[in-house]
């Protein structure tokens, strides 16, 4: 009696872990694989996907937006972009309007942490963000990515269609903004007048 009370309740776990397993190996066989073939096979990335970020170029003037102004470096907050400026010749000879042009560019993609701070703060729309999640490679120091790097990256961002030159700078639509928000509007300046209405006649 106590051997098989004993089998019962040693054999019952066994089988029932077993036959909930093999259930769920055949439950899964008949769906759709979800796992891709990469490299053979590329994933679908979301529209607005961020890997590091990467430098514009202008093609109507053939030079970079960067004006090296430094404010990406300043407000980087793990500090992994280094920049410097220099005169920029084209604006001597009157073929741009930009007085200052980006020298060296710097870029340790491996401790980027993809905040995107860099695209927010630039004031030219000289950085974004690319869709480079393979970046990938067998030495640390491939990582650090320099100026014509960087530009060529942003150049096939420009291609694929992840961002076109505005009609405007963001320094103007952010002015445009800030006044828009700091302007009363029409209901606000209404009350105002109406309350001032009102106390003259109270006074």
């Amino acid at each position: 009696m106590f051997t098989a009370l004993f089998l019962f309740f040693l054999w019952r776990p066994i089988s029932l872990g077993t036959t909930t397993g093999l259930f769920t190996a055949l439950k899964h066989a008949f769906r759709r694989p979800v796992t891709l073939q990469y490299p053979t096979e590329q994933p679908v990335l979301a529209p607005r996907f961020m890997a590091h970020p990467v430098l514009t170029w202008d093609f109507e003037v053939d030079e970079p937006y960067c004006t090296g102004c430094l404010i990406c470096m300043k407000i980087c907050p793990t500090d992994v972009i280094t920049v410097s400026m220099k005169d920029n010749e084209k604006f001597a000879s009157e073929d741009s309007k930009r007085r200052k042009i980006v020298d060296d560019f710097k870029l340790d993609v491996a401790d980027c942490i993809m905040c995107g701070l860099c695209v927010d703060y630039c004031n030219f729309d000289a950085i974004v963000m690319s869709d480079h999640f393979d970046a990938s490679v067998d030495n640390r120091s491939n990582l650090v990515h320099d100026l014509q790097t960087l530009l060529d990256e942003g150049k096939g961002q420009q291609e694929k269609g992840r961002w076109s030159p505005p009609a405007t700078k963001k320094s103007q639509r952010r002015s445009a903004a800030q006044a828009k928000v700091s302007k009363p509007s029409s209901s606000e300046e209404a009350k105002e007048s109406t309350s001032e209405e009102n106390e003259i006649e109270t006074d």
